[in-house]
């Protein structure tokens, strides 16, 4: 989203449009469907940075939009709801979690080939890189990893309920059913022979913790999916990329949190920058205190949350690499993603020995 290079753009018109987005279709659905915000011809940004529902930046408005859709093809079961995501931001826009603010949904395949929503544009910055970081320096990044672990024990302490989300999900044997599904949809998705995958599964199956008290959880927090205040450093402007939110185990949010704070070095650009790495920033461990005393969610079966993390960002990857063998991604970098997958299932086997 905002503070994202942009990929193309498209002119006026189906014929010039962004793959994805036919601008004549959109313009004739915000004429029916939100004649207070006319955008006769918009003008459709691809917003880089994205590797699985896409998101695109409207402008010829009174004023800038951002458009989510799912991604071209070989959508798996259970991804990628647009609904779910619209409503999970349109209930937290009540919390302190902070949200963009919901615009519409259109759930009418005819327009685009796909449900999408709109909601508004947050300045700010999105952290990408190692370079992204290095400039930042660590007395501002030590700032932002503090509240952007807040952010998350915030999000845990939301109260469903009174959000209206008391039916978001099914918390009762919520780490078994992850388990599973992500185990089906990296067989959907799978090309090749990736040797651990299922042994993986199974020690994790075999250990599987008891949950601690059920949460709203995001399902893919980390820095490179909020938007940072440049002008404030320890404030979140907006999370982003709720497409896997549910009510769960607040600790499958820490692990996954955990693995990309720490880094999934050596696996090229494919993959987000490292903030527990970057000089001055805080250490895992430190922002794992101060979540569990912010949060009051007990820890101390983490490793196993890191060990599952790893296998289901190896199923997500898997699942992108899949898409671009069929020429069905948008952007750059995913050439490098194939190589990700076999090493994020050794890391998960180590970490299930607390030697990651």
């Amino acid at each position: 989203m905002a503070g994202q290079p942009a990929v193309a753009v498209s002119g006026p018109g189906g014929a010039d449009s962004v793959p994805g987005v036919d601008t004549t279709a959109l313009a004739d659905w915000f004429v029916r469907s939100l004649p207070e915000l006319p955008m006769a011809v918009p003008r459709v940004t691809l917003i880089s940075g994205g590797r699985s529902n896409l998101t695109y930046q409207l402008d010829g408005g009174p004023q800038p939009l951002v458009l989510r859709r799912p991604p071209l093809g070989h959508v798996l079961a259970t991804a990628h709801d647009m609904g779910r995501e619209y409503r999970v931001m349109e209930a937290l826009a009540t919390t302190g979690v902070p949200v963009p603010r919901m615009v519409a949904l259109c759930t009418d395949d005819s327009v685009l080939g796909s449900p999408f929503y709109l909601m508004e544009k947050v300045n700010g910055v999105v952290h990408r890189s190692g370079e992204d970081l290095d400039r930042l320096g660590g007395a501002s990044g030590r700032l932002l990893g503090h509240a952007l672990v807040d952010v998350l024990a915030d999000l845990h302490s939301v109260d469903p309920q009174a959000v209206g989300l008391a039916g978001f999900g099914r918390p009762e044997g919520f780490m078994a059913r992850q388990l599973r599904r992500w185990l089906d949809q990296l067989a959907s998705s799978r090309t090749r022979d990736l040797p651990g995958a299922e042994e993986l599964a199974d020690r994790l199956a075999a250990s599987l913790p008891r949950s601690p008290r059920p949460a709203l959880v995001h399902g893919d927090y980390r820095l490179d999916n909020v938007i940072a205040d440049p002008a404030a450093p320890g404030r979140i402007a907006a999370v982003l990329d709720w497409e896997m939110a549910t009510l769960g185990d607040p600790l499958s949010d820490l692990g996954m949190f955990c693995v990309y704070w720490d880094g999934l070095g050596g696996l090229g650009e494919a993959v987000p920058p490292a903030p527990g790495c970057a000089e001055g920033w805080p250490s895992r461990e430190e922002l794992v205190d101060r979540y569990a005393v912010r949060s009051g969610v007990p820890v101390g079966d983490l490793d196993w949350y890191v060990a599952f993390a790893f296998f289901k960002i190896a199923a997500i990857l898997e699942g992108i690499h899949c898409r671009h063998l069929q020429g069905l991604t948008l952007g750059a970098g995913f050439d490098r993603i194939a190589a990700a997958v076999p090493v994020l299932i050794e890391r998960g086997h180590a970490a299930l020995l607390g030697r990651q």
